[in-house]
């Protein structure tokens, strides 16, 4: 991705020359042999010096893990109304309309108008203070939501609980995406994302359980025990963000990196072509819409974004609610489909990294997705089968990620673009999320969802397309600039092109 130098390093097939070492120097050509098997599920890079490897390491046990937890949190407090409508809050709150859509509006519309402002707040602020700050914020209004004593209510909390979370999702990409290079940065995004998919099934898990042991207790409905119970869990991860959230490799303070682990990180992302912040003025914004990355990535985005229904409204759930399940049955069931995405989402993660090639990967996504949307269209299927295309949905889920780590791949030379581009994919794929689920999958059409399915169908198509094309536009660009540079550096002989999808 992006150069031969990236991803020279992330070959499983042999490949053992590291274009970076610790101290800075091109390492010299080390002898080839033969790549251990592991090396084809995680980062091996035969001339990685030990300070390097320990480095990495406390990365992924401080980073990863705590935007892990924060994207736990965070998804665990957006998917929660979900398991709210269908565990009593409709009837409580007589809610028999499309006021579970009208909720799912408002929480949108605060994410998008958050995130850009976030974004650029970011390039001005330490994300260690920022995002903790923002995790507190979206928490307190979670324990408000079980004080709602009409749709009204939760509407009104819902807008403030998405403009707190819209910092979160474009900020975790932006750090990670200026801490690990992109031989290592598939699989660490993905694996980041997968948490989301575990918050689902916990909340699916907590909702039933929370049902059955407190509702009535204190006189609070169980599904008011939910946020309450959501809100106790989310706390301590947003005290715990201040401590150990590392803040980029130009600024860090963090306790547990020394000063040479600080050096080393800026002449990592240095050899990789990613730039460290500047001064965001009218030239960035120039350079920004100036490029094909903010158009194209954007409407990538936008697609993945409303390609099916709200997060309010779960398919699943209200088809097992429409065949008489239980509450406990309705919350529980649809985990599966959470634990398939889970681990699809790091298995491809796992690929994308060892084949070097996101495209392809985000493609096989766009398949099982659409597959699922086209049986879910035609309805009259065998019950089996429809249980199945429940249960692959979620398999569309890993393009997101995917997409996100070949943004920070694109745009990897301009760190001003990178968090912007980030920021308004992001936006503008939650601002036409504002609407565009009301017209495909309004609760009324449950638990059918036709118009809904047929829509999905159609827009996975136009998914592979875009996927296609950027493909296509990034390894133009890549090819141009290898010429560009053996000009500048008067090399006639032909030099390969890196696969730049």
């Amino acid at each position: 991705m992006g150069s031969e130098q990236e991803y020279a390093s992330a070959s499983p097939k042999g490949v053992t020359v590291d274009e970076f070492s610790s101290d800075g120097q091109n390492s010299a050509i080390l002898e080839k042999k033969k790549a251990p098997w592991w090396s084809y599920i995680w980062d091996y890079e035969p001339g990685r010096s030990q300070e390097e490897r320990v480095f990495i390491q406390k990365l992924d046990v401080f980073l990863i893990t705590m935007l892990s937890f924060g994207y736990f949190i965070k998804n665990l407090e957006q998917t929660n109304i979900s398991n709210a409508f269908v565990s009593g809050m409709k009837e409580d709150l007589a809610m028999n309309g499309n006021e579970i859509n009208l909720i799912d509006t408002a929480w949108t519309v605060g994410y998008v108008v958050g995130q850009i402002p976030s974004q650029i707040v970011l390039t001005k602020v330490r994300p260690s203070i920022w995002v903790p700050s923002c995790e507190l914020l979206w928490t307190v209004l979670t324990f408000c939501l079980a004080a709602a004593k009409t749709s009204n209510h939760v509407i009104a909390i819902r807008f403030f609980v998405g403009l707190a979370e819209s910092i979160f999702y474009p900020a975790a990409h932006t750090i990670l995406g200026s801490w690990y290079k992109p031989s290592e940065l598939g699989k660490r995004a993905c694996i980041f994302h997968a948490s989301s998919a575990a918050a689902s099934m916990f909340s699916g898990y907590l909702q039933a359980g929370v049902y059955k042991g407190l509702n009535g207790v204190h006189g609070l409905a169980g599904w008011k025990w939910l946020f309450i119970m959501d809100g106790i869990i989310s706390l301590p991860i947003c005290i715990a963000g201040y401590f150990f959230l590392p803040d980029l490799p130009e600024n860090t303070r963090a306790f547990y990196l020394t000063e040479n682990d600080r050096e080393l990180a800026r002449r990592r992302m240095e050899s990789v072509g990613r730039a460290p912040r500047t001064k965001l003025g009218r030239s960035a914004f120039k350079r920004i819409f100036g490029r094909w990355h903010v158009y194209f990535l954007t409407i990538l985005y936008i697609i993945f974004i409303n390609i099916g229904p709200s997060s309010s409204v779960n398919p699943f759930s209200l088809w097992l609610k429409s065949k008489g399940e239980s509450v406990e049955k309705i919350n529980i069931i649809p985990t599966a489909a959470s634990a398939i995405q889970l681990v699809l989402t790091v298995s491809f993660a796992i690929l994308s990294d060892a084949i070097r090639h996101r495209a392809s990967v985000m493609s096989i996504s766009t398949f099982l997705g659409g597959f699922a949307a086209l049986i879910l269209a035609i309805w009259n299927v065998p019950d089996g089968l429809k249980w199945f295309a429940f249960l692959l949905q979620r398999a569309s889920v890993p393009y997101g990620p995917l997409s996100m780590s070949w943004t920070n791949e694109i745009c990897g030379a301009d760190a001003e673009e990178r968090a912007i581009v980030i920021g308004i994919m992001n936006s503008l794929g939650y601002a036409f999320n504002a609407w565009v689920p009301i017209l495909t999958y309004p609760q009324v059409d449950s638990p059918k969802f036709k118009k809904g399915f047929i829509f999905s169908t159609v827009a996975f198509g136009a998914q592979a397309l875009i996927t296609a094309m950027v493909a296509f536009l990034y390894k133009r660009d890549k090819k141009k600039e290898g010429i560009t540079k053996r000009d500048e550096e008067g090399v006639t002989a032909p030099a390969s092109v890196p696969n730049a999808e």
